[in-house]
């Protein structure tokens, strides 16, 4: 069974590395940011199922951060803060968080809401690996497979790739593909044709006349999964590899957090 993967974002170092090891003693598998932009950056490149989200970062505020979050629609969000006020729990309920903890907590009860949040991911996890016969996107590798064959995408013709294909043939605009495919707010529409260029040279026969990655005029792009049932797609051999795990040692533990 793939582990469910997790993010913490924290910027108190020995605190997240606590919580990701306590994580990791149970099974899952843990990512570690400790800024507003480091965490969009491993969000965007680890796709982690729930994100464990600190209120109180150095360049941000995380309930910022959480809506930016909750706008990608594709991870579970529990808030932790030392904001403890009545008015500050439902702004970040409101802002995206599926749960809210206020610091200080027990490890056992933490632990506890995890395992809650995560039943449900249990219960209706997403495929492991888009699967288009000959055309494979492992997004839990993040790797791409064509004819076999790996394709070498950067970390963000990925992140492109795996938004488009999660549409199921419904075209998505610029603007649209900014906000769920980048890590950082980018209001340049260019840098959409740019990277989608770039995936039609490894993917397309002809970029010219592209089949799998169609432009629809006035709106933007769709991914086109019935041109891989009838026309050839470019092999390439180049491998990538996965991306590495955060490990944390055992930390001492504290009745309170």
């Amino acid at each position: 069974m793939i582990p469910i993967s997790i993010e913490i974002v924290e910027g108190n170092p020995n605190l997240a590395s606590l919580l990701g090891w306590h994580l990791q003693q149970i099974g899952y598998s843990v990512f570690q940011a400790v800024s507003c932009h480091q965490a969009k950056l491993v969000f965007q490149k680890q796709q982690p199922s729930l994100v464990v989200l600190s209120t109180d970062l150095p360049d941000g505020d995380g309930i910022e951060l959480c809506r930016w979050l909750h706008k990608q629609r594709s991870s579970l969000i529990f808030v932790i803060s030392s904001r403890t006020n009545e008015s500050d729990i439902v702004e970040g309920l409101k802002a995206g968080a599926d749960d809210y903890l206020t610091k200080p907590f027990g490890m056992q009860e933490f632990l506890a809401r995890v395992e809650a949040l995560t039943r449900r991911l249990r219960t209706s996890a997403p495929p492991a690996c888009l699967d288009y016969g000959v055309l494979k996107i492992d997004l839990v590798q993040r790797q791409v497979r064509l004819k076999g064959s790996a394709i070498d995408l950067t970390p963000q013709e990925f992140s492109l790739l795996y938004v488009l294909a999660q549409s199921e043939g419904l075209a998505l605009s610029r603007a649209e593909l900014l906000q769920r495919a980048w890590p950082d707010e980018i209001n340049n529409p260019r840098t959409v044709d740019t990277h989608v260029l770039s995936l039609r040279k490894k993917l397309e026969v002809d970029p010219q006349q592209p089949n799998l990655i169609q432009t629809v005029r006035n709106i933007g792009y769709r991914f086109n999964p019935e041109a891989l049932l009838r026309s050839p797609l470019r092999p390439q051999t180049t491998n990538s590899d996965r991306p590495p795990q955060f490990t944390a040692p055992p930390s001492r533990s504290f009745a309170k957090y």
